[in-house]
């Protein structure tokens, strides 16, 4: 083990002389659980696209009012989110249980550094519930029985797949895993997922050269391809969208036209 010199430790595995995509992730959105390399990459990525910073703070922002609608609205009480990266502000729990004390929560993830924070995530009011289950969310057979120690999953479900179905490079890998989780949910349970796709030319090529650099890739998706990851659901209203457009708030920003899409689907 190694240690960060003021914080817990490292587990060996974890590189921190390379930058690592939820750690520059982490940084963009202001958070604290990233190292010299990973900022570095955050800002040559951000000196060649500025935007990019904003991006990642609108896509931040979409979870929060997804979440928000499946607690208030739909009734939701129990939410799955897959691929869940470092803890920053406004994580599930904490805006599921700001609405309904009681939701319980499980996140999914099988990386190591998120391990290491995953107390963050792990906090809950205590009428509820949070869980945290390492496994690669390809492996779907893990990620639901380990969610089944937390979740009842004969009662309805969010899936949460917040922007992170990028890092699968095969398209086919990427729509199987999606069927595959959504099939094993009751009826009444929902669908919450966004991807990112190149906003202009100048994005896609900053992002090529982020994918070349050696860190984990993330693979642009245009909307017209995602879309397949709600085939035979129900479509809440305003359907797949740009993240701000998805029923926007007084705290939605209105910087991205295309450089995020995501949608709510209903499993019928």
């Amino acid at each position: 083990m190694s240690t960060t010199g003021n914080g817990p430790e490292l587990p060996a595995q974890i590189d921190t002389s390379v930058a690592h995509s939820a750690r520059v992730w982490n940084y963009w959105l202001g958070g604290k659980d990233n190292f010299p390399a990973d900022r570095a990459a955050g800002d040559a990525y951000r000196e060649k696209y500025p935007l990019i910073e904003t991006f990642a703070q609108e896509s931040r922002d979409f979870l929060r009012r997804t979440v928000t609608y499946l607690a208030r609205d739909a009734g939701i009480r129990q939410f799955l989110d897959v691929g869940a990266g470092l803890p920053t502000a406004n994580n599930t729990h904490e805006v599921a249980q700001r609405i309904a004390p009681e939701s319980r929560i499980v996140y999914v993830d099988h990386d190591p550094l998120v391990l290491l924070h995953v107390h963050a995530l792990l906090t809950s009011a205590p009428e509820g519930a949070t869980a945290y289950v390492e496994a690669d969310m390809r492996d779907t057979d893990a990620v639901l029985a380990g969610a089944a120690k937390t979740l009842d999953l004969t009662q309805p479900v969010a899936l949460v797949i917040s922007d992170v179905l990028g890092h699968i490079v095969d398209w086919d890998d990427a729509l199987s895993l999606v069927r595959r989780l959504v099939d094993r949910l009751p009826s009444g349970s929902y669908l919450s997922l966004s991807h990112s796709t190149a906003s202009d030319e100048a994005h896609r090529a900053v992002q090529d050269e982020y994918n070349a650099s050696g860190a984990i890739p993330y693979i642009f998706r245009e909307p017209e391809t995602t879309i397949a990851f709600f085939d035979e659901l129900e479509m809440v209203e305003p359907g797949m969208v740009s993240w701000p457009n998805w029923r926007p708030d007084a705290n939605t920003g209105t910087t991205t036209a295309r450089a995020g899409w995501g949608a709510v689907a209903r499993i019928p």
